[in-house]
């Protein structure tokens, strides 16, 4: 499930990166150039993909097809407005995520209101073809009638004839519903499937999956806090040809924010070898670049926060040998100061 909007802390921790939002706005002008010829009927994160050479946006590819995807995007769990003025600020991140480079975007019927909100906005922008839509779907007690009325709300609130991918959410019904997402991916109503996790209580259940199903998707919670799902779920995911999207790249509810660890401190001076100007980017410069990730979708509801993550986009993606440099910041530097 991806976090809430992070506040107070957030605001502390992205001070140094002002610079990069303005270059990154100018950047996303670029791109929106770049993209107006596209037809359009074609697939969001192929427009994405024809865009990103001219601005060198940072991309991956999605194993099963080699669609390219940026990535970076947004996850929409905090996304259910309870004022006018969230609600603007919400259609202000969805209307610049891919005038900025981004493409995807990650909701779920459990987040409250957030598909309809969503699909609401996208109708409101008319930018859906330019967005690579991600929802899920579950069937409790492996109840299937249940688990297809669900997929066909989604498809009412979202306002779209196709979902790019639907996930079967935290495992529920995993056996009942992949059949099921096999057949409208079949008939053209979504274009890739596949399942969530972001509590490591199910990852041996989640590598059972993974290893019985043919998946185009996982997504599994994992940052520079929390590398549970380094040890075996992301390794699969790389042998079995697996498109990973990453919840939580900055913590959760669980594990904690961690722009709390970081509020305060600057940055290294080595973050500029991979163009890191804020705590934002250098975290997710560090999940993005794990061999076997796709796409990270971080929680934002301010274009503040948009313009900073997209800062990712850009730019070198750490190597092994500076990813371990990264971690022994984390490990040795800020998690043991914390603790002294």
């Amino acid at each position: 499930m991806p976090m809430p909007d992070q506040r107070y802390s957030r605001r502390e921790a992205i001070a140094v990166g002002v610079a990069t939002a303005i270059a990154v706005t100018q950047a996303g002008a670029a791109l929106a150039a770049a993209s107006a010829g596209e037809a359009a009927d074609s697939a969001a994160g192929k427009n994405a993909g024809a865009a990103d050479k001219a601005v060198g946006i940072n991309t991956r590819a999605i194993p099963s097809t080699g669609e390219r995807l940026p990535v970076v995007g947004l996850g929409t769990n905090n996304y259910s407005p309870a004022t006018p003025e969230e609600r603007a600020a919400r259609l202000a991140v969805v209307e610049q995520l891919p005038q900025l480079g981004g493409a995807v975007i990650d909701t779920a019927p459990a987040y409250r209101q957030s598909e309809t909100v969503l699909g609401e906005l996208m109708a409101e922008i008319g930018n859906r073809e330019r967005i690579f839509l991600a929802s899920k779907v579950t069937a409790a007690d492996g109840d299937r009638a249940k688990g297809v009325a669900m997929l066909e709300e989604s498809f009412r609130r979202l306002r779209t004839g196709r979902i790019d991918l639907m996930q079967v959410h935290n495992l529920m019904g995993v056996d009942v519903m992949l059949p099921v997402l096999a057949q409208w991916k079949q008939a053209g109503r979504i274009r890739y499937v596949g399942i969530t996790t972001s509590n490591a209580s199910q990852y041996p259940e989640m590598l059972a999956a993974m290893r019985k199903h043919t998946l185009d998707f996982i997504q599994v919670d994992y940052s520079i806090a929390n590398r549970g799902a380094a040890e075996a779920i992301l390794p699969l995911a790389k042998e079995r040809g697996q498109a990973v999207l990453i919840n939580m790249p900055f913590g959760g509810r669980r594990d904690g924010n961690v722009f709390r660890h970081v509020a305060g401190k600057a940055l290294p001076d080595w973050a500029q070898e991979i163009e890191a100007a804020s705590w934002g980017q250098f975290l997710l410069k560090y999940v993005v670049s794990h061999p076997a990730v796709t796409c990270a979708i971080p929680g934002m509801t301010r274009t503040s926060h948009l313009e900073d993550n997209l800062g990712a986009l850009r730019g070198p993606l750490p190597d092994a040998a500076f990813r371990r440099r990264m971690e022994a910041l984390w490990d040795d530097g800020i998690m043991a100061g914390d603790a002294e």
